[in-house]
């Protein structure tokens, strides 16, 4: 009996043992799979990251670029090479860019923090980010070397970057100063369409918006001035050292100037004050855009390069600062009668030391420099040229030097796009962008270059003055929602104001193939042509 017992309970242990073993190796219940969920807060594309109340956002697009007598995204061929017509100019350049965009929000009970970033990937027919209106040649290869165009380099750009909170923006933004459309006034391939400003790939800032209801708003900022904020300012030695025909900034010194000064600039000091006032409706938008602008000097002789025995360096003085600025007006109707989405865009801006935002593009404000044919039997060829200053000064020290003469421009844009159908669309645009000195200015640039280039003959004048016209037609063919087939054709005219020809020979630009010769002044014209694929996500 005892023996039966304890089997009985021997057996009843061994399935309470097995029991609990099996109850520990039944599975345990996962956590339920937290999915991606649409965050419909902030529009189409956004969602929400798992676990956090915050929205995401990616996008982008990759493009692909061609352009025949121009530089990349079609910028005319006005200067160096392409403008010389010689044969270190390539007849076409191409780029291909792949741009990726991330756009975060979080609401707050402050409102929502923005987070925004788009970064471009690209590579250039210079292998970088070189060759935006620049010759297509280095030092090494105007003796014979070779250029370095290397298949695996690249460049990354930053177009913008910034943490918006509570109305403020900081970071690399579109700056207040811009209108909306910037310099796309017709769906343009190109970036440097100038008559107005462009500050579509942002710059340094700090802005504020407030927002009156009903689509009213203003924005007040401070730029950063030294990037995107100047052209040159020339300092004129007289008489100079080494300049000649052709160069855009004959008989100017000051690139010494440092801290990324451009020309005599010397270094930033207080940031550009900036503003505007917006209306945005169904009907369209008009805004008002204006800014303040410091011009502020190096030195009367801040490089050995000017006058023997003269280099003065910081003991040479330096003019008084000045104040410049500029203002902007436009205007853009919606949906007008020619046909459901059609667009009219017109913009008009003055600027007096302020030339960045009437000269404008994506990079540095061009200076102009064409080559055309001649007169037969007289001279080797005629040339066209156009120097962008924010102002011009001169003298080897204070007790000769003159104060900064301001230089003003003005200029228009006009756009206009018209759908042919879901399909199809083309834009027209067209602009008219003019630089003025005043006659002290005009007195000194032509005192520098009548030293720089003797002999001029009898017939010649000198006036720096120059108005650069642009027309232009794109078409593109959009089969799928987001890819869409585009070509470009611009037409530049280069109204310059010398008139005359050299008397003797004289050497252009080092930077260029052009012989030592005899050279008349003309109005110049270029044509570029730019096919474009584009795919958006």
């Amino acid at each position: 009996m005892k023996t039966v017992k304890g089997l009985l309970l021997g057996t009843a242990a061994g399935l309470a043992a097995m029991s609990g073993a099996q109850a520990a190796d039944l599975p345990v219940k996962a956590k339920a799979v937290e999915y991606v969920k649409i965050c419909s807060l902030y529009g189409a594309g956004f969602y929400y990251i798992p676990g956090t109340d915050t929205c995401i956002k990616f996008g982008g697009y990759l493009r692909v670029d061609v352009t025949a007598n121009g530089s990349v995204q079609n910028n005319p061929g006005w200067n160096g090479s392409i403008g010389a017509n010689d044969r270190f100019a390539h007849d076409f350049q191409t780029r291909s860019r792949l741009q990726f965009v991330t756009d975060v929000r979080t609401a707050t009970q402050y409102g929502v923090v923005r987070v925004f970033g788009a970064i471009n990937w690209q590579f250039d027919t210079f292998g970088a980010s070189g060759g935006l209106n620049t010759a297509a040649v280095n030092a090494s290869a105007m003796t014979g070397g070779v250029n370095n165009y290397t298949p695996g380099n690249g460049f990354v750009g930053v177009d913008q970057v910034f943490v918006q909170f509570a109305g403020f923006t900081f970071g690399k933004s579109v700056s207040a100063r811009a209108v909306p459309w910037n310099g796309i006034l017709a769906n343009n391939n190109t970036r440097t369409f100038i008559g107005g400003p462009e500050y579509l790939d942002g710059i340094n800032n700090i802005q504020y918006t407030y927002q009156f209801g009903n689509g009213f708003s203003a924005s007040i900022g401070l730029d950063e001035p030294v990037v995107g904020g100047r052209t040159n300012l020339g300092n004129v030695l007289a008489p100079s050292s080494t300049a000649a025909i052709g160069t855009s900034n004959v008989a100017f010194l000051g690139t010494v100037g440092g801290s990324g000064s451009i020309g005599g600039y010397a270094g930033q000091s207080i940031p550009d004050v900036v503003a505007n006032f917006k209306i945005d409706q169904a009907w369209g938008i008009f805004t008002i855009a204006g800014n303040i602008h410091e011009v502020r000097a190096t030195y009367y002789n801040p490089s050995t390069a000017g006058p023997a025995g003269n280099f003065l360096g910081e003991l040479s003085g330096h003019p008084d600062t000045k104040i410049g600025g500029s203002v902007t007006a436009g205007l853009q109707l919606k949906n007008i009668p020619t046909g459901p989405g059609d667009v009219f865009t017109i913009d008009a801006t003055y600027a007096r030391g302020d030339t960045r935002n009437v000269i404008s593009s994506t990079g540095t404000s061009p200076n102009f420099a064409i080559f055309g044919n001649g007169i037969a039997g007289l001279t080797y060829q005629s040339v066209g040229f156009g120097f962008t200053s924010d102002g011009i000064y001169s003298g080897t020290n204070a007790a000769n030097g003159t104060g900064i003469e301001l230089t003003t421009a003005y200029g228009v844009r006009v756009g206009y796009i018209h759908n042919w159908s879901p399909e199809w669309q083309s834009g027209l645009f067209g602009s008219y962008s003019k630089i003025d000195y005043n006659g002290r200015a005009t007195a000194l640039y032509c005192t520098g270059y009548g030293a720089a280039v003797a002999g001029l003959n009898a017939t010649y004048t000198c006036n720096p003055d120059f108005a650069v016209s642009q027309i232009g037609l794109r078409t593109g063919y959009t089969p799928v929602t987001g890819l869409t087939f585009s070509t470009e054709v611009i037409y530049v005219n280069l109204d310059q104001k010398f008139s005359g020809a050299t008397a003797g020979n004289v050497t252009p630009s080092g930077n260029l193939a052009k012989p030592s010769a005899r050279y008349n002044f003309r109005d110049q014209d270029s044509v570029s042509v730019n096919f474009r694929v584009q795919r958006n996500f």
